[in-house]
Parts: C-alpha cells; structure tokens; sequence
C-alpha cells in the first residue's frame, strides 16, 4: 500500500490545478484555507453548483459544516502570498484576512476582492470520504474581476496557464 499511496501522491502532482481559497463566515466564526480541489458541479438544476475538498481536521472544514455557506475564492496568478497565507505556510502576526483584501459578499460570506472570480454558495451536502469532506454548494452570487489569469499549481510549484497557439 505505500508503493501505491507514494505512486498516487507523484502521479497526481503532475495535474497542474487552480488554486482556491475556501472562505466561510457566521456563527462559527470566520475562517479560511486554500485548497486545489474545486471544480464546477453543474450550471444546470435549482441553481448552479460546484464542490470542494477540505481535509477534516481543517477548522475551516468545521466551520463550513457549522455555518452551512462557504465563498470558493478562485486565486488570480499574482495571489501566491495569500495562498501560501491560508495554507499555513505563511503565518501572519494576526489574523488572516487582516493581510489580504476583502469584503463580505451579497450572502455575508468572505470574498477576496483580488480574486480572479468569487463564488458565494450555501452548503447543500456534506460526505467525509477517508480524510476529506467532499462538499457540495449551490452557487448564490458570482463576483468576476479584471484578473483573468487563475494561478495554477503543480509539479509541487505554482504555476501559470499561457495560451498555446
């Protein structure tokens, strides 16, 4: 089982992701973490959706299933320092969205205003799979910025996307 957990972890960090950080507010406080699993769901339904991983031991996990809402903050390429900021490898003197720019959205919850988009959603589903919860949210609002290009990771570094012609 090691040669194969090890073979997973090499093989899938050669997916180059978005980055995102996941951010929630309301009674369980505010909090965030950045994540690279968060993709589209359907667009299609009740209302548009999308979901996320966060690993369980994470408080923003906690907070999330508490607060029932989260903002999928898509990063633009020039936010290394606030992913490395809500991963924990960055750590502040305060507290977190102290360092980075931000406003509560049209549902309350944490949008980070230099985002490349920002997804308002509240929590419709909740599944803990082994370490993550996989969690689906139906998309409220919609904030798009000027910063058209998503800052990517892979290959255990940051990237960027560039068109291929």
């Amino acid at each position: 089982m090691t040669d194969l957990r090890h073979h997973f972890i090499e093989a899938m960090s050669r997916a180059s992701t978005f980055v995102s950080v996941i951010t929630t507010d309301g009674e369980a406080g505010r909090f965030g973490v950045t994540v690279s699993s968060m993709t589209s769901v359907s667009a299609d339904g009740a209302g548009p959706s999308l979901l996320v991983c966060v690993h369980h031991l994470s408080p923003a996990a906690t907070a999330i299933l508490r607060n029932r809402a989260f903002c999928a903050n898509l990063l633009s390429a020039a936010q290394q320092a606030t992913s490395d900021l809500f991963s924990g490898r960055q750590r502040p003197e305060g507290d977190r969205f102290d360092a980075v720019n931000w406003h509560p959205g049209q549902g309350g919850q944490p949008v980070l205003t230099e985002a490349s988009a920002s997804f308002e959603c509240s929590l419709k589903t909740a599944l803990l799979w082994e370490t993550h919860y996989i969690m689906v949210g139906e998309v409220s609002a919609v904030a798009l910025t000027d910063n058209h290009d998503a800052l990517l990771y892979g290959q255990r570094a940051y990237k960027r996307a560039v068109h291929i012609p």
